[in-house]
């Protein structure tokens, strides 16, 4: 009797009955499999390991694989918030069907967001996802300037794509969309100081990130004035001296200090803002140089309407 389990496991978690037959697998021992929980059947003719509730099962159950920001997600990249499920099908794809329902045809379904893919898309990727730059090629198109940016900064920052497969992301993007070549930065180290970056530029801030101070590095330098930390991690006593030693060394070099937690970024944005505009307020505007970037030349003041910022729907 052919281990199922184990034949499933060696093929990325994921395989087609037609891929196990070929490896010794019969029908006795796929139904067999199935009944003692080893394996679950995520769609006719296809069977899985893991846990039936994750996305990646759910976007093969409805007929296709995860894309977009819901494959993002999968990989562990850099997303605030919620999203429907994105699934990438063929384009001549049939019989789809519900994400939490194999025998259940996917109708009107809430909670999906389908892709119609192109015969060059369907043949690139895995079989649970497509492929990285297409993922990102879709939240570029799909969604706003700054999840745009965290997930692109994520794939730099991780090294899931190199200055070749960026060049060809912005090759592959509509022409309006290219503009997140300058809004993106593979230097950055986490989500919130992602967020943090493009939304202080979206208002006209001038962000420099990741500056040298005493040995250390500031992680958002504010219009050459404040220097910003972003902490996205629980407090632990044993970092509670680095962490104050290091506002110190920022004060003595010049900047006034400020720290932010992730959670004050996801969630408590505004009020942060104020607190910022009241740091600033004390500097004159002649300090800060003319450095920067050209369309965000203002210290402080409302919203500025940019040709990438445009091209996302933000005014």
């Amino acid at each position: 009797m052919a281990d199922v389990r184990e034949l499933v496991d060696e093929l990325d978690g994921l395989a087609q009955k037609r891929q196990l037959v070929a490896r010794g697998a019969s029908d006795y021992d796929l139904t067999h499999a199935v009944r003692r929980g080893e394996v679950v059947r995520a769609r006719q003719g296809w069977y899985t390991t893991a846990d039936p509730s994750e996305p990646r099962v759910r976007a093969v159950r409805v007929g296709g694989r995860l894309t977009g920001i819901s494959a993002i997600v999968d990989w562990g990249g850099w997303v605030l918030g919620e999203h429907p499920l994105h699934v990438s099908v063929a384009h001549n794809a049939a019989r789809l069907r519900s994400q939490w329902n194999r025998r259940h045809p996917l109708g009107v379904h809430r909670g999906v967001e389908l892709h119609w893919a192109p015969i060059l898309v369907s043949d690139q990727g895995s079989n649970w996802h497509v492929s990285v730059l297409e993922a990102l090629r879709r939240v570029i198109v799909d969604h706003d300037l700054e999840t745009a940016v965290a997930a692109v900064d994520w794939a730099l920052h991780t090294r899931r794509v190199d200055e070749f497969d960026f060049e060809l992301l912005i090759l592959s993007l509509p022409s309006h969309k290219r503009a997140i070549r300058s809004w993106v930065d593979r230097h950055c180290e986490s989500l919130p100081e992602s967020l943090a970056r493009t939304r202080l530029r979206l208002r006209g801030h001038r962000v420099e990130i990741q500056v040298p101070v005493g040995g250390k590095r500031i992680d958002l330098v504010v219009n050459g004035v404040v220097g910003l930390e972003i902490n996205g991690k629980q407090f632990h006593a044993h970092t509670f001296e680095e962490d104050h030693l290091k506002g110190l060394e920022i004060t003595i070099a010049g900047f006034h200090a400020m720290s932010l937690s992730a959670r004050m970024v996801f969630a408590q944005w505004e009020l942060f803002l104020r607190a910022l505009e009241s740091a600033l307020a004390s500097h004159p505007l002649d300090d800060l140089g003319n450095s920067g970037d050209s369309a965000c030349e203002l210290a402080a003041g409302p919203r500025i309407r940019t040709p990438a910022s445009q091209s996302f729907g933000i005014s």
